[in-house]
């Protein structure tokens, strides 16, 4: 039987007076790769940061492997084996590109060496000396999912990690997905570029004001792109 790594349950979240997610209920087992689905508005990247306590406040049921979260800190969350790589990567412009990747404290033991990550993404390497400022939007994109790697971190939280990359870049990071889900990681993407997510996910959510609507397998994506054309506009 699948292990829970992640279960949601009628999880609500606020920023001020604003009441963003509305009930939000599912689960990804060890070793998923799950995709949020929904357009602009629809409240995937609000998951995201309500997993770790980042919104405003929230309310609801936030399990990791087991453990009731909901009322921790977004230190304590993250400590239990969780890597969020935000939309707008956090490189810092001051620091090298190596000294990025050393700089978040490690989570847990079994992190990725520097040396697999190079091996991983090569790019960096080459890169390790230059200014963060100096990266291209590919380089700072692989930087920001290296050093979550780097923690011990076993669940990563993706945000939009596709938008704005060229084609190989794009694809480079595909590669990459499949490689950490070989290799045990439990993987949430929240996803505008549909062509990049389709082929990853095992499953698919799709979410609408705040909550999710509609969710469904990768056998079953076939038969479901009626659906999405209408949700989505894909």
């Amino acid at each position: 039987m699948a292990t829970r790594f992640l279960e949601v349950a009628d999880l609500h979240a606020w920023y001020g007076e604003s009441h963003v997610l509305h009930g939000v209920n599912f689960h990804v087992d060890e070793g998923e790769v799950v995709t949020l689905l929904g357009r602009n508005g629809a409240g995937r990247t609000s998951t995201l940061r309500a997993i770790l306590g980042l919104t405003g406040s929230r309310r609801g049921s936030v399990k990791v492997r087991g453990v009731e979260t909901i009322a921790m800190a977004t230190h304590r969350i993250a400590s239990l084996g969780l890597g969020y790589c935000p939309e707008e990567r956090g490189i810092f412009a001051s620091l090298t590109a190596e000294e990025n990747l050393l700089l978040p404290p490690t989570l847990a033991p079994g992190g990725m060496s520097v040396d697999a990550i190079y091996e991983m993404f090569p790019n960096l390497r080459e890169r390790a000396a230059s200014q963060g400022t100096r990266l291209s939007g590919g380089e700072q994109q692989m930087l920001a999912i290296a050093r979550i790697l780097r923690t011990g971190a076993r669940l990563l939280l993706l945000d939009e990690i596709s938008e704005g990359l060229a084609p190989v870049i794009v694809q480079k990071l595909a590669e990459m997905v499949v490689a950490l889900r070989a290799e045990g990681y439990t993987i949430v993407m929240v996803e505008q570029n549909f062509r990049f997510a389709a082929p990853l996910a095992d499953r698919f959510l799709v979410m609408e004001h705040g909550a999710v609507i509609q969710h469904f397998t990768q056998d079953e994506l076939p038969q479901r792109m009626n659906d999405l054309h209408e949700y989505l506009g894909v």
